[in-house]
């Protein structure tokens, strides 16, 4: 990984966007940086896209769009998308409604087989907003599980034959043919009717965690919040940058490079 400081004007300002996951990445320690929140407004005020990619659960996914400074967000994992049009909410889902029913109820039986696996394990406060995964909690509101604890939460879902991801502070698992990258290809195709294979080096995105690895593959221009140092073996790709700061304020300091950078190009 490169420090920051290698990622070059030219490259900054051909961006068209900015993709960033949410948690650890424009939060620290639980709480949202308000410069972190700024950098969201000065990125749209310079022009550029801004998309929140996340783990959390379509009630908040609702609530960041309809009043954050964002084009949008795409949220448990790649599994939905929603954005603001012409003033009404739009919300899109990578399954039908039946198939989440039915997805639910296995999902459900799961969690029951994995908390009573793992001691100390929980389902995540923001369970009862989700609509199409379960996040098991081993570190936000529980006491921090060890690293065989997770890896158990993990094997659990792969054996029901579930995906799995683990983020900086849950387990998620679903069923179905969804991640990060999928969701936002399906939200640039929906919202823009863009090819986001077509687009990939005029997008940065912005991460932390393992869940954020298929991303950091993707995109030619990832960066890491410094955090993610943590989680590097857990990964199998890197994003090309790293953050000297953690967190959201990490995330602050990419944004004010990318946009200094672009107005001295």
């Amino acid at each position: 990984m490169k420090p920051l400081s290698a990622l070059s004007a030219a490259t900054c300002g051909s961006l068209r966007g900015v993709f960033c996951d949410i948690d650890d990445t424009l939060t620290w320690q639980g709480r949202l940086v308000p410069e972190a929140f700024l950098a969201l407004q000065e990125l749209q005020q310079a022009g550029l896209k801004v998309v929140p990619v996340t783990g959390r659960p379509g009630g908040w996914v609702d609530q960041i769009a309809r009043l954050w400074p964002v084009d949008g967000v795409v949220g448990e994992n790649g599994g939905l998308w929603f954005y603001m049009e012409h003033g009404a909410l739009r919300r899109r889902f990578a399954q039908v409604p039946a198939d989440r029913a039915a997805h639910r109820a296995r999902l459900d039986a799961l969690a029951a087989s994995i908390l009573g696996a793992v001691p100390g394990a929980a389902l995540a406060s923001d369970q009862p907003y989700r609509d199409l995964d379960l996040a098991i909690d081993f570190c936000e509101d529980v006491p921090a599980l060890d690293r065989a604890s997770i890896d158990r939460i993990s094997a659990a879902f792969d054996r029901a034959g579930a995906t799995s991801k683990v983020s900086s502070i849950h387990v998620n698992g679903w069923y179905g043919a969804f991640d990060k990258l999928s969701g936002c290809r399906r939200f640039i195709a929906d919202r823009y009717g863009d090819d986001l294979d077509a687009q990939k080096t005029e997008w940065v995105y912005v991460g932390d965690s393992p869940n954020d690895a298929p991303m950091f593959g993707f995109f030619p221009v990832s960066v890491g919040v410094a955090n993610v140092t943590g989680f590097l073996d857990r990964m199998d790709h890197h994003p090309a940058y790293v953050t000297a700061g953690s967190g959201g304020h990490g995330f602050a300091e990419l944004c004010a490079h990318v946009l200094t950078a672009r107005a001295t190009a």
